[in-house]
């Protein structure tokens, strides 16, 4: 029997709903195509991180509503409708400002120790790629695309984009990407790497709720453990990963986790990890 939860997050713009131990967060500005607000924004860092901390929650799935993920900021505040208090705020307070907020959230979605999906059921642009990038697995509708989109409007980019593009796709594809700003469709995404897999548009939502679903019935411990591994093999030299690596597979060892799956194992059934 499936089990539900409605958080609540503080505006209609982002909806959150805890089901089978997944959080499906939800961007919800489809008449914006889910570009980020002074109300969506703040809710969605609240979420990653409240979601992120939660004992009932083992993977959070981020989406949009509507027909696209997440078209990134707001290109109609730029310029002549800028924010007048950002307008008032000095430039080293505005680089401060900026990047604390993006520590709140790509850097917060980065650092979730469980695993985390983006469903993209159509365009992933700018911040909003870098948003789908922050997770662990991407999929997306055959009809959705993703753009850098810093280019078109005389920016460099933020959130992490580059950062988290470059691991992705490699350094020559990564400046590609960023210097033309083009659209790249699904089914190229996922040749590059950008994306994991491609499904129709009307199998989106349940196949990335069934994997997210099934990530977060498994051993939450080895989960945080893999990406703290995965995490570290780009960060560290061979020899210091494979220590760390050694390290944490032996303290697994000493868990009820490990003790019920190798004894579902024996008995030829599925595990039920318990976290502990």
């Amino acid at each position: 029997m499936t089990s539900e939860t409605i958080v609540d997050t503080g505006t209609n713009e982002l909806l959150c709903v805890i089901r089978d131990r997944v959080a499906v967060i939800t961007l919800n500005r489809p008449e914006a195509r889910n570009s980020l607000s002074d109300a969506l924004t703040p809710a969605l860092r609240t979420m990653i991180r409240s979601c992120g901390e939660s004992a009932d929650v083992g993977a959070l799935l981020i989406t949009g509503a509507g027909e696209a993920f997440c078209a990134g900021g707001n290109v109609k505040g730029m310029g002549a409708h800028r924010d007048p208090k950002k307008l008032e705020m000095s430039l080293e307070d505005r680089i401060a400002d900026l990047q604390e907020r993006q520590r709140l959230l790509t850097g917060a979605l980065v650092s979730v120790r469980k695993p985390t999906i983006a469903a993209l059921p159509g365009p992933a642009v700018g911040a909003g790629l870098a948003i789908a990038m922050a997770c662990d697995i991407r999929i997306a509708a055959q009809s959705a695309f993703v753009a850098t989109g810093y280019a078109r409007i005389a920016l460099s980019g933020d959130y992490g984009i580059a950062w988290l593009l470059t691991r992705l796709v490699g350094t020559a594809r990564a400046r590609e990407l960023m210097f033309a700003g083009d659209r790249v469709d699904a089914a190229r995404a996922e040749s590059i790497g950008l994306v994991n897999r491609v499904v129709p548009d009307d199998k989106l939502q349940t196949e990335a709720f069934a994997l997210a679903r099934s990530l977060a019935e498994g051993p939450r411990l080895a989960l945080r453990y893999m990406k703290d591994n995965l995490d570290e093999a780009l960060l560290f030299d061979f020899e210091t990963a494979r220590d760390h690596e050694a390290e944490r597979l032996v303290r697994l060892t000493t868990t009820a986790d490990h003790k019920e799956a190798v004894q579902a194992f024996i008995e030829k059934r599925k595990a039920l990890f318990t976290g502990k």
